[in-house]
């Protein structure tokens, strides 16, 4: 593993079942807030990865707390991320639910504590 390469973590919430295309379209908006953070931070690593290509890796989680618990400690390690609250209109009876969390891009080295022990997608 390359621990000085820009790249950007995507995780998924499995447990809510939902639908393949809203998974995608989940993951899509993690992404994008993310990826906006990064660049309201302009940090090197963000600098890197809009030069160098777009290194995303999808993981997933089982639970919503572990989903809050890793914007929590994306927060405390002064990483841009991005926590995706869906509005309920389509899924989830209207209930707003968390259900996307999008980290980085950072260095791999930053992330890899965080994500590193996550199944991939």
């Amino acid at each position: 593993m390359d621990l000085d390469k820009p790249k950007q973590i995507i995780v998924i919430r499995r447990d809510l079942k939902m639908r393949r295309g809203k998974e995608v379209a989940q993951g899509a908006h993690a992404s994008q807030l993310s990826t906006m953070a990064a660049a309201e931070l302009d940090t090197p690593a963000y600098r890197q990865w809009m030069d160098r290509g777009f290194a995303k890796v999808c993981v997933t989680v089982t639970s919503e707390d572990a989903l809050l618990d890793l914007a929590r400690r994306a927060h405390e390690a002064g990483l841009p991320y991005g926590l995706i609250t869906d509005s309920g209109k389509t899924e989830f009876h209207g209930v707003p639910t968390n259900t996307a969390l999008g980290i980085g891009p950072a260095y791999a080295s930053e992330l890899h504590p965080i994500t590193g022990d996550l199944p991939l997608y």
